[in-house]
């Protein structure tokens, strides 16, 4: 069996390693002229579902690794003022493990065959059931299986399923990081809660390292390279829909909306990284009408792009991935035909991730009470 994937995020990459491990050919194609060509954000939590499915994708070799490169989360969900004092609570306190999406993507690239300026512009299914992707840049490439990972952009969806297409719930965040020092120690209750006011509402997150990633990877696994980044507190700013950001600069844009805010709230945005620091919109994609089970289908963003404040996308990207991959590898096995190993994967998948979109935009007018939801 060969799969091509198109999209080198977390879950088209997760699936490629469960893949590959299970010694099935597999082929990774990337739009992004780099691996690192563009923001590919922060800090995310994992929780039970979606870090199992990371450990089944991986080596079993690279165990130590990846339990060496993460933390436990742990928040209060705390409601905070501008002053940090506390005005209410969000629901109960969130656990599960934190790592760094950069660091993970890294552990997640070694070894792959992944081939970057290659942006879909359509596929075939052709008479022996297999299916050809074209690329702008590059030659066609056959497979057995066509897996759109591409986000919520996808360019496989744009053919397998035209008619679901991302709203855009007209809210836009900001997100940066400012490494971890202590001098912002007492913003510890902060993270994991939500910081109001002035009809924003400011998030932060710790990113703190058992072993520095590049110092665990040489020193467990020296096949891996991993970035060589330190502690960090990861800040996003949710703004209304409609704010208007006046060309500002992103660290600009969170500062603007930060007057009279307590000074090392301030201070923590002055001192972030200015190239690490962006505007994103929040744009969901909800799955609609299955389409015929076949030689293509769609894995994470590409069919069920959440909200981030469901703190689910990764999660249920990495789910996908990992149920892709049993499903495959039954088939691969013999077990069963390649359409109905697809087709399962589908049939669950559907369910769980419109469940995932539902419930991210139930928790979104939390943070912005305005963002339209239809």
């Amino acid at each position: 069996m060969r799969v091509s994937v198109v999209g080198a995020g977390l879950g088209g990459l997760a699936l490629a390693q469960g893949l590959r491990g299970a010694g099935i050919e597999v082929d990774v194609f990337e739009r992004d002229p780099g691996i690192v060509a563009r923001f590919q954000g922060y800090r995310l939590v994992l929780d039970p579902t979606g870090f199992q499915a990371v450990r089944d994708c991986l080596p079993t070799r690279w165990y130590p690794l990846l339990d060496e490169i993460v933390m436990d989360a742990s928040a209060e969900q705390l409601i905070l003022d501008p002053w940090l004092n506390e005005i209410g609570r969000l629901g109960a306190g969130r656990t599960g493990i934190v790592v760094d999406r950069q660091v993970l993507r890294h552990l997640l690239l070694t070894g792959l065959t992944v081939h970057t300026d290659a942006a879909l512009t359509g596929y075939d299914v052709l008479a022996d059931g297999n299916v050809q992707a074209q690329f702008a840049r590059r030659d066609p490439a056959t497979a057995d299986l066509l897996v759109g990972a591409d986000g919520v952009t996808s360019a496989v969806r744009g053919v397998l399923s035209p008619q679901t297409t991302p709203t855009d719930t007209g809210v836009r965040f900001v997100i940066g990081r400012t490494p971890l020092t202590d001098e912002f120690a007492s913003l510890s209750k902060a993270y994991g809660s939500k910081i109001t006011g002035d009809g924003v509402s400011l998030l932060l997150g710790a990113m703190r390292f058992r072993t520095p990633p590049k110092q665990a990877a040489e020193q467990l696994a020296p096949e891996v390279t991993l970035p060589d980044i330190g502690d960090y507190v990861r800040w996003a700013m949710i703004l209304p829909p409609n704010g208007s950001l006046e060309d500002l600069t992103a660290q600009d844009a969170v500062l603007s909306r930060m007057e009279g805010w307590h000074p090392e709230l301030r201070a923590l945005i002055e001192q972030a990284d200015p190239d690490n620091s962006t505007l994103l919109s929040i744009r969901v994609v909800k799955p609609g009408a299955r389409w015929a089970s076949g030689p293509v289908t769609l894995l994470g963003d590409a069919i069920h792009a959440t909200s981030p404040t469901g703190g689910n996308g990764a999660n249920t990207a990495l789910r996908d991935a990992d149920l892709l991959r049993r499903c495959l590898i039954d088939a691969d096995e013999g077990h069963r035909d390649l359409r109905n190993a697809v087709d399962d994967y589908e049939r669950q998948m559907f369910e769980y991730g419109a469940e995932a979109v539902r419930s991210s935009l139930e928790k979104l007018p939390a943070f912005a009470p305005e963002a339209k939801l239809s």
